[in-house]
């Protein structure tokens, strides 16, 4: 794999879950809505791309930036893609 490249999708664990949570507010005051369900589905690795289920057949993909540890900088969300469905292919954006 490349440096920077992102891995292949793989299922959401428990800390993809907590990525999700922790940008979930910078979504949700982004598109000016709160989400009833935020569910992280799948992922891919390096900058975190990560399918997340939002309600009804709803699905939203978060591209989310994690920094090295020695620079202690929190989780950001760097990009979000709305109207997806559970089918659509994760992928970079």
């Amino acid at each position: 794999m490349m440096c920077g490249a992102s891995s292949a999708v793989q299922p959401a664990t428990a800390e993809t879950q907590d990525i999700a949570d922790q940008v979930r507010s910078q979504l949700e005051e982004k598109e000016n809505k709160k989400f009833p369900v935020f569910k992280a589905v799948s992922f891919k690795r390096t900058n975190y791309f990560i399918k997340v289920h939002v309600g009804n057949k709803d699905f939203v993909h978060l591209r989310v930036f994690k920094s090295l540890p020695h620079e202690n900088k929190p989780l950001t969300l760097s990009d979000y893609q709305t109207n997806k469905a559970k089918h659509d292919e994760l992928s970079y954006f």
